[in-house]
């Protein structure tokens, strides 16, 4: 028996578990570190985030060809974009849908003409990074309810945007970062067939600001808790 063979039959198991974890991955669930800040507070650089890859479609595994439609993006989900115009991954916020108008006005989000509500946090939810500062609301239009982060030291070129309209099959999307997040307002609409899943929970986070320690707090945690769980002032 060739050494090749022998190889095969040793490790055969593995190889069969590794391919099916590929397709698992692809096509069902994945996880994905995020290196960058633009969804802060939601996700923090250093989470593990878990995405849904059956969420709206059913793929081919490996691919981008669908199989079956299973639903279809909603305003509030946080999703995982495979963008052509960035040439990478993204992970952004949809706040705008086919047909809808969408402006921006110094951070606060018109949709159809509607002003979104905001209310400041209660209490910061990042007391543990100190290199971050910057002013942290729940916003809210309709059912959709999220934190956002503005910084008024050093505001977006973009802070202000449109109105445009949202053509149909595609999305507008923003990083809860709003100061600091290449989104639509750079990249433009994000096409319905870039949209390869959803997330709505951190898997596992490790902090870069201090040795890559796990931040335990964090693990499995709903990434909207902070705003299901606000308390908020009375201002």
């Amino acid at each position: 028996m060739s050494m090749l063979a022998t190889f095969w039959r040793n490790n055969k198991s593995l190889f069969v578990f590794l391919f099916l974890m590929v397709l698992f991955r692809s096509a069902v669930a994945d996880w994905n570190r995020v290196p960058s800040g633009s969804m802060l507070p939601t996700i923090r650089e250093g989470d593990c985030i878990l995405v849904d890859k059956m969420a709206y479609d059913l793929r081919v595994p490996l691919t981008h060809i669908r199989i079956a439609h299973l639903g279809d993006p909603r305003r509030g989900d946080i999703v995982t974009i495979d963008s052509a115009a960035a040439h990478e991954l993204l992970v952004k916020r949809i706040v705008a849908l086919p047909g809808d108008s969408v402006a921006l006005s110094d951070n606060v989000l018109y949709v159809n003409g509607v002003r979104a509500a905001y209310r400041p946090l209660a209490a910061a939810p990042m007391r543990d990074a100190p290199s971050t500062p910057g002013i942290y609301l729940v916003e809210q239009l309709g059912d959709s309810r999220h934190v956002v982060r503005w910084s008024p030291a050093a505001p977006s070129p973009r802070s202000s945007f449109g109105p445009v309209i949202v053509p149909a099959g595609e999305y507008f999307m923003l990083g809860d970062n709003r100061d600091n997040s290449a989104d639509s307002r750079y990249f433009g609409f994000f096409p319905r067939s870039e949209v390869t899943g959803r997330t709505r929970r951190v898997a596992y986070s490790l902090d870069p600001e201090h040795f890559y320690l796990p931040r335990l707090g964090r693990f499995g945690e709903s990434l909207d808790a902070v705003a299901a769980a606000d308390t908020f002032s009375p201002r």
